[in-house]
C-alpha cells in the first residue's frame, strides 16, 4: 500500500496540479473535494507501482564502455504478472537484475525484451512484488505545459510535479531516433527509467535523459528531461513479449557517436570494432551524404541509414575530412547481433 507520510504530500500535489489547471478554491464543493480525493488516490496508486532497478552488465558488454557494467534507475509495474517497463539503457547487456520496492524488498528478475527503435526495455520479477500494475495513458493527449507527476522508485525514491515543456521527435547521437518524445521540467537527475504520470495516475512517459533543450531548438536553453511516450509501446507490447524486441529494431547500425554542428553533422565518436571503424571513419569527420541522399541533421543520418535496404549491406559515406571530400563505404550490421547475449533472450 501506498506510504501514508505521502498521501498529503500528493494531496497537496494534486491541489497544485488542478491550480496550474485554473480551478478555483472557492468553486470546492463536496463534488470537488471528492475529485481531489480520487485523484490523489490514483496518484498514490500510480507512485506505489514504480520500483527501483539495478543491473550489471555481462563482463565483456559492448556497452560497459560508455553506460559501465554496474547501472541503477528505475522501472514501473505495467502487467499483473509481475511485467516492469524501464529505460532499455539500463538493462542492455545485462546478466544481473534486481527489483527494488519502496519497502526495500529486494527481488531478481530477468530480461524479457531490449527494443533498440524504442529505447524500451522490459524485465519480469521472479517473485511475487504484490503490487498493482500502473494503468497506461496516451502521451499524444498530454497538453502542453499540463501539470504531471515524476515518479523514480526504491527506497531513495522521490515524487514531484513537472509540466509537459514540448513535444517533437528526438534524434540521439547514439543512431537513436524516437517520434513524439516528451520533454519536462523541472529537470530531475534521477530519471533513469522513471515514470511520468499524467493527473489520472496513467502511465505517459519513460524517463530517458537529462536535456538543456527542453523547449525545442531556436528557443533559449532550458534544462529538462526527454521521457520516451509510452503510445510507442502499445503497438510494440505483445511482440517484444515474445520476441524480445520489435521487428523496427533490426535496423542498419554503423557503431558512430554524432552531432548537429553548424548546419552539418560530425562524428565525435567511432566505437571500438565497429564497421564504422573498420572503415576508418574518425572523429571530426563530417557526413554530408549517405547512399547518395544528402544530411545535414541527425534525423535525416538516422533515417536514410534505417530505410536504405537490408541492416546488413554496402553504406556509401560521402565525408569531409581536413577540408577534402571522401568517399567510405562500410559494411553495416544489424544492432542487435552485435549484443551479448543477457538472460532472457
Amino acid at each position: 500500500m501506498f506510504p501514508t507520510p505521502l498521501r498529503p504530500l500528493l494531496t497537496c500535489m494534486v491541489l497544485a496540479m488542478a491550480a496550474v489547471f485554473g480551478v478555483q478554491a472557492a468553486r470546492a464543493g463536496a463534488a470537488a473535494r471528492s475529485a481531489v480525493e480520487v485523484q490523489s488516490l490514483a496518484m498514490s496508486r500510480a507512485h506505489a507501482a514504480v520500483v527501483g532497478l539495478r543491473s550489471v552488465a555481462v563482463e565483456d558488454a559492448r556497452s560497459a564502455a560508455t553506460l559501465g557494467r554496474a547501472r541503477q534507475g528505475s522501472g514501473v509495474v505495467i502487467g499483473s504478472d509481475d511485467l516492469v517497463l524501464t529505460i532499455g539503457y539500463l538493462v542492455l547487456e545485462a546478466e544481473q537484475l534486481l527489483l527494488v520496492t519502496a519497502d526495500e524488498r529486494e527481488l531478481p528478475a530477468r530480461l524479457i525484451g531490449y527494443d533498440v527503435a524504442t529505447g524500451f526495455g522490459l524485465v519480469q520479477a521472479l517473485a511475487p512484488l504484490r503490487i498493482e500494475p500502473a494503468p497506461l495513458g496516451v502521451a499524444a493527449r498530454v497538453a502542453i505545459d499540463e501539470p504531471l507527476m515524476l515518479v523514480s522508485g526504491g527506497p531513495d525514491g522521490e515524487v514531484s510535479v513537472a509540466q509537459l515543456l514540448s513535444r517533437r521527435p528526438f534524434a540521439g547521437y547514439w543512431e537513436y531516433m524516437v517520434d513524439g518524445a516528451l520533454f519536462t521540467a523541472p529537470a530531475r537527475a534521477d530519471h533513469s527509467g522513471a515514470g511520468l504520470f499524467n493527473a489520472s495516475g496513467e502511465l505517459v512517459g519513460i524517463g530517458s535523459l537529462l536535456v538543456k533543450d527542453a523547449l525545442g531548438q531556436g528557443a533559449p536553453p532550458h534544462n529538462g528531461n526527454m521521457f520516451v511516450p509510452i503510445d510507442l509501446l502499445v503497438p510494440i507490447l505483445a511482440e517484444l513479449r515474445a520476441q524480445g524486441r520489435s521487428r523496427l529494431s533490426q535496423r542498419a547500425w554503423m557503431g558512430v557517436n554524432c552531432v548537429e554542428a553548424e548546419g552539418s553533422v560530425r562524428v565525435v565518436r567511432v566505437n571500438s570494432d565497429s564497421p564504422a571503424e573498420v572503415a576508418g571513419l574518425e572523429p571530426g569527420d563530417r557526413i554530408v551524404r549517405i547512399d547518395g541522399v544528402e544530411v545535414n541533421a541527425l534525423a535525416a543520418l538516422w533515417q536514410a541509414l534505417w530505410s536504405g535496404g537490408a541492416p546488413e549491406r554496402e553504406v556509401t559515406l560521402e565525408i569531409v575530412r581536413g577540408g577534402a571530400s571522401q568517399t567510405v563505404k562500410l559494411q553495416s550490421v544489424d544492432r542487435m547481433k552485435t549484443l551479448k547475449s543477457a538472460q532472457g533472450i
